[in-house]
């Protein structure tokens, strides 16, 4: 299977390349030539994601090789199931993602992205540095994923005060050689422009050997299929699923896996007061504005860079049409697609909600008070959103993105109850911080990326 650019003019790449890459030369993100057929037969998580995902890497993994790599990325996961699906109630789920080591979602990609990264690095005699930006999960549940890599240095970027102390320390107390973390003067979208724009700088692109694990590269995404497939397979029965999202990965994910033959009914998209995607699936129209703080900040974003791979299907695979929809967004804030695009693409699939906080905290409230479960503030916007269209007679499965504890003020605001760190976190508050404070300013942060590049 080969890799192709979103916006038409980077060369076509196989697994190991598009793994390494993350984003295009052309400053596209990468998608396979063409979607393919899965199916399961049962078995554990790992067992499951090795015969759903190999046929995307069986060009450069024997299939042998990849089940290993699956079964030790998801041996570190707290629940025997990976990612329990769980009764709230009559035809309403929950499909818990934060029983990995960093107690969010992100780990079900980033554990396995981690090892994909090392054995691929390792039989090419290659060393990487990973520069990426999150809003609070993707940066701890990459370190987590990478801190024992013999071959990866990585750079995480985050907005200064504008994640939670769990999130930031969870990042910032990791004690590794390889791993660095970089306060930025600014927002979410301040830092992972700052990421693109280092990918953009192609002298020091290639100087660097600069990799990313964003839900820019597309193994993250590829590997969060995994979960829609399993919970469907666990229900037997066709279901609708709310996703609550910024940057479109995790939604995204679950349409490729609808394309790929997974019975979803749709998918309900949840937005916060961020709500750039709730106004597109309104209006057809994407336009940003300033972002505001929010109680659920990973979701805090105004740019959402996976909506790219959906835009680039929406067009026809036309690479070219892309990128100068995208030119335009950058320049002018906004672009709009077709009647005709939209009732193809988006109507038969997606709705979105969005929540307010006074909303989230009282969905956390209400779901506390009905079932004595303890939501995150990001759950609780999934939520909401499943509560406002779900179907009569169509399941609906929301996906519970993070642990409560990893937003114990939000929770205990709602609740009451403050919720307690699990066992392997419970010292978290006590470990030495290490971070770096840097003004939002491209020059600046390339020069200390450059200074934590070690050589092989």
């Amino acid at each position: 299977m080969k890799y192709i650019s979103t916006r038409g003019s980077a060369p076509s790449l196989g697994f190991e390349g598009a793994l390494l890459a993350g984003l295009a030369s052309d400053g596209g993100l990468y998608v396979p030539e063409a979607w393919p057929t899965a199916r399961i037969s049962g078995g554990s998580y790992a067992e499951c994601a090795a015969q759903i995902t190999h046929q995307f890497v069986a060009e450069d993994i024997p299939f042998d090789v990849y089940r290993k790599l699956c079964e030790v990325a998801y041996s570190s996961f707290r629940h025997p199931e990976v990612a329990p699906l769980v009764e709230v109630a009559p035809d309403h789920y929950l499909l818990e993602l934060f029983h990995g080591p960093t107690l969010a979602f992100k780990d079900v990609a980033l554990q396995l992205l981690g090892r994909l990264f090392d054995h691929v690095l390792a039989k090419r005699g290659e060393r990487v540095m990973i520069v990426g930006a999150t809003s609070g999960d993707t940066g701890s549940a990459a370190i987590d994923g990478v801190k024992h890599c013999d071959n990866v240095d990585i750079v995480i970027l985050y907005p200064r005060g504008r994640v939670s102390e769990v999130q930031r320390r969870q990042m910032t107390t990791v004690d590794s050689p390889n791993v660095h973390c970089v306060a930025i003067d600014g927002t979410f979208d301040d830092c992972q422009d700052l990421v693109k724009a280092m990918f953009n700088d192609e002298p020091f692109r290639l100087a660097n050997n600069l990799s990313a694990v964003n839900s820019i590269n597309w193994a993250r995404v590829m590997a969060q299929t995994v979960y829609y497939f399993t919970s469907l397979h666990t229900l037997d029965r066709q279901a609708s699923f709310s996703v609550p999202t910024g940057n479109f990965g995790n939604v995204l994910a679950g349409w490729i896996a609808r394309e790929m033959g997974a019975d979803v009914h749709g998918l309900i998209v949840g937005s916060n007061s961020n709500d750039i995607l709730t106004r597109f699936f309104e209006s057809k129209e994407m336009s940003m504005r300033p972002v505001v703080p929010t109680l659920s900040p990973s979701m805090d974003i105004q740019v959402s860079s996976n909506f790219e791979r959906l835009l680039f299907e929406m067009n026809g695979r036309d690479g070219a049409a892309t990128k100068s929809q995208l030119q335009g967004f950058r320049s002018a804030g906004t672009f709009g697609v077709s009647a005709p695009q939209f009732d193809r693409w988006i109507a038969p699939v997606f709705k979105a909600h969005r929540s307010s906080d006074d909303e989230t905290v009282a969905t956390m409230r209400r779901v506390y008070s009905e079932t004595k479960m303890l939501i995150d503030p990001h759950t609780a916007v999934g939520l909401a959103a499943a509560m406002a269209h779900g179907e009569a007679g169509v399941p609906t499965i929301t996906l519970a993105t993070a642990h409560p504890a990893k937003f114990p003020d939000a929770v205990e605001k709602a609740t009451g109850v403050r919720p307690g760190l699990p066992e392997h976190l419970a010292d978290l508050f006590s470990r030495p911080e290490r971070s770096t404070d840097l003004a939002n300013d491209l020059a600046e942060v390339e020069r200390f990326v450059a200074s934590k590049r070690r050589a092989l």
